[in-house]
């Protein structure tokens, strides 16, 4: 779901991720997942504060009726029980079968990039060329 590929998921990436888990959220619902574990006061999760939700589930810490209990829920995994490495193994993998799943996603996006790189090297040359005939018109 990092998107950015920066090592935090910020709070579009969040609403991309919830989505995808079935379990949409508010804007302001995501802001308030996001500020509920957020540590560092950054405004993203860092994989530490990601791996806070689990925890604060396990420990009874979350409102049965918040966005984060439904993201804990859906993810199926209990940090207590796994520990660190096994939540992070867990998430490797939803991560892996979830690229995969995408994969179709990133080759029509390299496809339309592409495209986009053809057709600005043909603006350029039409306007070398535009520039050459205008030398030898006048």
């Amino acid at each position: 779901y990092d998107a950015g590929r920066d090592g935090y998921i910020d709070l579009m990436e969040l609403k991309l991720m919830m989505e995808k888990l079935g379990a949409p959220q508010t804007h302001l619902g995501l802001k308030g997942m996001i500020k509920e574990v957020d540590e560092d006061f950054d405004g993203k999760l860092s994989f530490r504060e990601f791996l806070l939700i689990f925890h604060k589930a396990a420990a009874g810490e979350l409102q049965e009726d918040s966005g984060l209990m439904a993201l804990a829920k859906l993810s199926e995994i209990d940090v207590a029980l796994e520990g660190v490495k096994g939540a992070k193994d867990f998430f490797e993998a939803k991560v892996q079968a979830l690229s995969s799943a995408s994969k179709f996603e990133a080759e029509l996006k390299a496809e339309q990039e592409e495209r986009k790189q053809k057709e600005e090297e043909r603006r350029l040359r039409r306007a070398a060329f535009r520039e050459l005939k205008a030398t030898f018109s006048t």
